[in-house]
């Protein structure tokens, strides 16, 4: 009796995912911390000097968390109604937060009480920062005025009503301790100098406006609302340099890298992007839970911090490197372990004893094997091979075509499997490495299954999902046929006009000749 051959399955060559030094860099973060807040985090902020301590405000409370703490190490909570966007000054001592009920609120990380209160703003107050001069506070509400503060007698110095909507984002430039930035929901950002009675510059974004970032340098401006991240170049009067649309809803929130050489946008689509800021494209992403209201990254790249709609906030933290120099190296075995043996020839008195090798067959070669030709392809057309791996279920249809018992085997099934029999045809047909045997078996099918058509308006659904899918199939390859009989006519003029002027070039090199000659 001969030896049963398995089914082969033709393999097809896989794309690898593409493995640049980014993606090394990004996936070198340990696995998440998940911190469960009371309400939804509006802000998170890194303290700018070490131990790089970070501020997220969340409902009526600002908490300061260690890097690696899972528990707050000190509370704000003097708020009556909700916190919004806690910032840490320069120097990693004072903190300020506005609030729902429009005052702003100055603490010393050191203490529990506010140090200052600033009353003037009449609606909520989601902006709060400091200028550069660690002097003054900068700020913005829904009354859609934007307002500067003097810190030492808590009094406002100036303030801005050129907004038409909510305020709810802004920034202060590193370089000049006069100019701060901010961003409304009437589509605008505005550029403010504190020496000037009204803004210096306004730029329309296009969308509402949800955070805004200046660089280090102070001549870019990044802009994020809607789904879209704007850069613009500050030094050139606003000038537009790249509008970049990677996520599929609004983008909240924005954030540099300590190097200023990536940028990283989240999202409500539950995405963080990473952009290179030399050719701004997508070099990296992260996925999360739920949508995405805050991202903060430390000043020393060690950690992201992500808050949530949910109230989640998910940390993670970078992995230490791994030293080799101190790693003790396990002892291998020496040399003559794995050539011991290796040379030695069998004598003729010598016994030689050969392990036979067990071949593992799968349900479906078993039951080709004993001829069970309708039970086989039941056991291909389960969903876990339908979906992951679709050429086994083609090879085990392509053995049964070669043997002749394709046919009764498609025939003789109950409304259910001819469902899930042309769910799976009429999905991939149009795949070029299935078509061949596909087509096949779709025309078996349609012999075999003809007289019952309008009897289930589930088959019926399906027969009219493939003639579909053939169809546009059809019309594809007729556009194809089209545009490369277009290509072969341009081909084909080009080569026409290559070889006019070679003809021209060969003419002329025999008329100077001829000249030539007749002047000797």
């Amino acid at each position: 009796m001969a030896v049963y051959k398995p089914v082969v399955v033709q393999a097809c060559p896989k794309l690898g995912e593409k493995i640049t030094q980014d993606t090394l860099y990004w996936r070198g973060y340990k696995t998440p911390v998940q911190i469960k807040e009371f309400g939804a985090i509006n802000k998170i902020d890194f303290s700018p000097v070490p131990p790089y301590n970070y501020a997220v405000t969340a409902s009526s409370r600002i908490h300061i968390y260690g890097r690696y703490s899972q528990e707050p190490i000190k509370t704000f909570s003097r708020f009556r109604d909700a916190a919004y966007g806690a910032t840490y000054r320069d120097d990693g001592r004072l903190l300020a937060a506005g609030s729902e009920g429009s005052s702003i609120c100055l603490f010393d990380v050191s203490g529990k009480a506010p140090l200052r209160q600033f009353e003037g703003h009449t609606k909520p107050v989601h902006l709060v920062g400091f200028l550069s001069d660690k002097y003054r506070i900068f700020s913005g509400g829904d009354d859609y005025s934007s307002k500067l503060w003097d810190i030492p007698s808590a009094t406002e110095i100036i303030s801005y009503s050129e907004h038409t909507d909510y305020v709810r984002c802004g920034c202060a430039s590193k370089v000049n301790a006069d100019v701060f930035i901010t961003g409304s929901y009437d589509h605008t950002v505005k550029l403010f100098d504190a020496r000037t009675k009204s803004s210096v510059m306004t730029i329309e974004h296009g969308h509402p406006v949800e955070s805004v970032l200046l660089f280090p340098s102070g001549g870019l401006l990044v802009s994020a609302g809607g789904r879209y991240v704007k850069v613009w170049d500050v030094l050139k009067g606003g000038q537009l340099l790249v509008s970049l649309k990677n996520h599929h809803k609004t983008v909240t929130c924005l954030c540099l890298n300590s190097s200023g050489q990536r940028l990283l946008s989240g999202s409500l689509d539950r995405h963080v992007k990473i952009y290179s800021t030399t050719s701004y494209k997508v070099v990296h992403s992260f996925n999360y839970a739920t949508s995405i209201l805050s991202l903060a990254l430390s000043p020393e790249d060690e950690t992201i911090v992500v808050g949530m709609t949910n109230g989640v906030l998910n940390v993670k933290h970078r992995k230490p490197e791994e030293k080799n120099e101190n790693s003790q190296k396990k002892r291998q075995p020496a040399y003559r372990t794995y050539v011991k043996g290796r040379t030695y020839m069998p004598k003729q008195e010598d016994f030689c004893v050969s392990k036979p090798v067990k071949r593992v067959l799968r349900k479906y070669d078993k039951l080709l094997r004993s001829f069970q030709s309708s039970k086989a392809l039941d056991a291909v057309l389960e969903p876990p091979i339908m979906l992951h791996t679709p050429e086994v279920t083609v090879a085990v249809m392509q053995e049964l075509h070669r043997r002749g018992t394709l046919r009764s085997a498609l025939a003789g099934r109950d409304e259910k499997q001819v469902n899930l029999l042309l769910t799976f045809v009429a999905r991939r047909v149009i795949e070029p490495r299935f078509t061949p045997m596909l087509v096949t078996v779709a025309d078996m099918i349609t012999d075999i299954y003809q007289p019952v058509v309008g009897q289930s308006p589930i088959v019926d659904k399906q027969f009219l999902k493939l003639q579909q899918a053939i169809g546009k199939e059809i019309d594809y390859q007729e556009e194809l046929l089209e545009v490369l009989g277009m290509m072969d006519t341009l081909f084909a003029t080009f080569t026409e006009k290559r070889d006019t002027c070679l003809e021209e070039n060969k003419s002329n090199g025999v008329t100077e000749i001829i000249a030539t000659n007749r002047k000797y």
